[in-house]
């Protein structure tokens, strides 16, 4: 039950809670209506204009201006059909969002009128500025220029009365200075180099795509309470707070019934995102209490990426729209299930053959062993750095907490899939890969179940799920373009560094085939230390992983040191995805951006301390205090002893983490003045080492202090009153 403290805003706000607004018909004949998709052009291109604009799309051959022309003048005319009056290049700096600025389709006219104008210049680039965004060096103050282009392949879209169109953004000496770009050219990478396996089945100039399905988990919480949390405002997480009582021990919210307020959210938020063409699938309630996940069938794993932003951005709107707030911060609540993003990736080609799912011949199990292998393999060769792109100040409370993915990176394959391949290992000859079985279960009723051919490990941070990888630690704030990025990059290495093996044996005379079995073997061979399939939380398992070789470092400022080793600064200039001076540029923004977040929550915990805490715990124990001294005055002094003992000791008590909490809170601010003094990775590894442990130690005293101050006097809402929606 909510406090009287902020039941009757809350519930004043439950009152003005507006319904969905989604209309009650097929979401067929509204799908896809805000985006300039094949089936707008068809009504605003010529089909010669289309043409060029498919070919640009599925081949990535370049626009030429005239063309561009025509583009832009259909797509001015069916914006400002939809209302549009404005437009901008929307593009993913690397401060994790994304960025936007509005430009009016009025140009001024003769006679003081105007004219709605757009061209195909404005269409293709725009200079936004790029001095203010982070650049890690790459750009300074007085250098401002910075270019956005548009990208085709990301069908441009009406956000409110704005037509949005998705672009790379690029320094003025052609440096990425953003998170498409990047994903992008390893998109094209990892294309190029299994297109040229696949040669060896005989499957000539096959398009293979990269694809990826995301799960989206967050929060929600009342926008009354939210307000009462400086907190939450400022750094996204709780602070402080005591366990409630119940949380999620019951196991009664996971894939329980959804909340109605939730339901008319959820609702909403679907409606919002059919219309931007966001292939949403599934909805329900996750395991701590008010989380949630939202998840969409896969698509093109660049579309893919823009659509999750896209969703994010909405689902702070709609949120708004309910009286809640939505939180991806990855561990807001102490003590119960943080959020991830699960990012589930695959390579297949155009036409829908999956390069990671058994065949039905010997060639086809083959195919897939062999693009198995060398996934494998470029996750054992990195998974240090696989952990540094996912690793940042928010997810690091996540990973190894006993309810998310370790910080440490294995691969779950089943064993189906790890018999088969160590049955590979055994023999010169190619094994045999078990169909999907069936059981059934005793119940007339019940049909046979048929079992795929791996089970599920949820404590693997990249799980193998029947024909795609599960990459389980991605953290739910994150851009999934950054995780992504490397593992297509490193695949791409990996793959070509298997073809010039394979060469090389045929080179010597050997059969294609029996050159591709060979070094699928060898591979696997290499790699099969990063295989687990055990508990990820184990304490064994640490000591294992460490004696395995894999990465266990857990500082996040160290593990992004990962990002500029020789050899990853190798496999991307091999690649061509990023240039030594892009990767260096990544980690000083990684550096500063973790700095600043540490930052931020030191300061608001120290004036949550100082300022709301520690003023009102006084305030009781005055009380206390003055209960005291008239038990004094009012009892015999045997009879006093009797009465006071435990509210003395109480006052003691309270005088300890009040006094603690204060010099703790002292020191940490005078840190926090003093590593302003420090830059990139000294400032980032020292806010790791003596600071977090200070945000950790003060958090311990004020939330002793919640258990004993009077419930009616706390300043703040507490976790009963934050996580269950009612």
């Amino acid at each position: 039950m909510v406090n009287g403290r902020f039941s009757a805003v809350k519930e004043a706000f439950q009152r003005e809670s507006v319904m969905a607004v989604s209309p009650a018909k097929e979401t067929s004949s509204y799908y896809g209506c805000s985006v300039f998709n094949r089936e707008t052009m068809r009504k605003y291109l010529s089909s010669e204009t289309r043409g060029v604009v498919y070919e640009s799309i599925e081949r990535g051959a370049t626009l030429d201006k005239s063309v561009a022309e025509h583009v832009a003048a259909g797509m001015k005319r069916w914006a400002m059909d939809m209302g549009a009056t404005h437009y901008t290049h929307w593009f993913q700096p690397l401060t994790g969002g994304t960025a936007e600025k509005h430009d009016s389709f009025a140009e001024p006219h003769k006679h003081g009128t105007s004219l709605e104008e757009f061209s195909g210049s404005r269409l293709c680039q725009q200079e936004p500025d790029a001095s203010s965004f982070p650049s890690g060096g790459l750009r300074n103050t007085f250098e401002a220029r910075g270019y956005t282009a548009w990208d085709p392949s990301s069908p441009a879209f009406i956000l409110g009365d704005c037509l949005c169109i998705p672009t790379v953004f690029i320094s003025y000496t052609g440096d990425a200075l953003d998170y498409k770009t990047p994903l992008m050219r390893s998109v094209s990478a990892a294309k190029e180099a299994a297109s040229d396996i696949l040669k060896y089945f005989g499957m000539g100039d096959t398009e293979v795509c990269s694809y990826l399905g995301w799960e989206q988990e967050y929060f929600l919480v009342d926008s009354a309470l939210y307000a009462q949390r400086p907190d939450l405002i400022l750094s996204d997480r709780t602070l402080l707070g005591h366990d409630s009582a119940r949380n999620q021990q019951l196991d009664d919210h996971y894939f329980g019934s959804i909340p109605p307020r939730v339901m008319e959210f959820m609702r909403d938020l679907e409606f919002e995102g059919y219309k931007l063409g966001i292939p949403l699938k599934t909805r329900h309630n996750e395991v701590a209490p008010n989380q949630f996940e939202i998840a969409p069938v896969f698509e093109d794993m660049n579309l893919a990426v823009d659509h999750n932003l896209l969703l994010m951005s909405i689902m702070r709107s709609v949120a708004d729209r309910h009286r809640f707030k939505v939180l991806f911060h990855e561990k807001p609540f102490k003590g119960i299930n943080g959020s991830g993003k699960h990012c589930n990736w695959s390579l297949g080609t155009a036409d829908g053959i999956g390069l990671l799912s058994p065949g039905k011949t010997d060639e086809e199990n083959l195919r897939f062993l062999a693009f198995m292998a060398n996934v494998l393999k470029a996750v054992y060769d990195n998974n240090g750095l696989l952990k540094a792109s996912i690793s940042s100040s928010s997810n690091a409370h996540r990973l190894g907490a006993n309810e998310a993915p370790p910080a440490i990176i294995s691969s779950f394959l089943g064993m189906q899939v790890t018999a088969a391949f160590e049955e590979l290992l055994s023999t010169k000859d190619m094994v045999k890969i078990k169909d999907k079985t069936g059981y059934s279960i005793g119940i007339p009723q019940i049909p046979e179940l048929l079992v795929d051919n791996t089970d599920r490990n949820r404590t693997s941070p990249f799980a193998f799920t029947g024909n795609r990888f599960e990459f389980r630690a991605v953290g739910a704030s994150a851009n999934c373009a950054s995780p992504m990025t490397v593992l297509n990059t490193v695949v791409a290495y990996q793959l070509k560094q298997f073809k010039k093996a394979v060469d090389r044996r045929t080179a010597a005379g050997d059969p294609v085939m029996k050159a591709v079995l060979d070094e699928t073997r060898e591979t696997y061979r290499a790699c099969k230390d990063i295989c687990f399939d055990g508990n990820g939380y184990s304490e064994e398992w640490k000591a294992e992983a460490k004696r395995r070789g894999l990465d266990t470092e857990t500082s996040v400022p160290v593990i992004f040191d990962r990002f500029t080793a020789a050899e990853t600064v190798k496999i991307y200039k091999d690649t061509g995805v990023l240039s030594e001076i892009e990767l260096r540029a990544r980690n000083e923004v990684s550096w500063e951006h973790y700095s600043k977040k540490i930052d931020i929550e030191s300061r608001v915990l120290s004036d949550l301390a100082y300022n709301h805490i520690i003023p009102v715990a006084t305030r009781y124990q005055n009380i206390l205090l003055d209960n005291v001294l008239k038990c004094k005055q009012l009892f015999s002094e045997k009879e006093f002893g009797q009465y006071s003992s435990q509210e003395v000791q109480q006052i003691k008590e309270m005088a300890g983490h009040i006094d603690e909490a204060r010099l703790m809170a002292d020191n940490m601010d005078k840190m926090c003045d003093d590593f302003s003094e420090l830059e990139g990775r000294e400032m980032a590894v020292a806010y790791h080492d003596r600071l977090v442990p200070y945000i950790e130690g003060i958090r311990e005293h004020l939330d002793a202090l919640e258990m004993i101050v009077d419930d009616q006097m706390w300043p703040l809402p507490k976790y009963r009153e934050l996580l269950f929606i009612r």
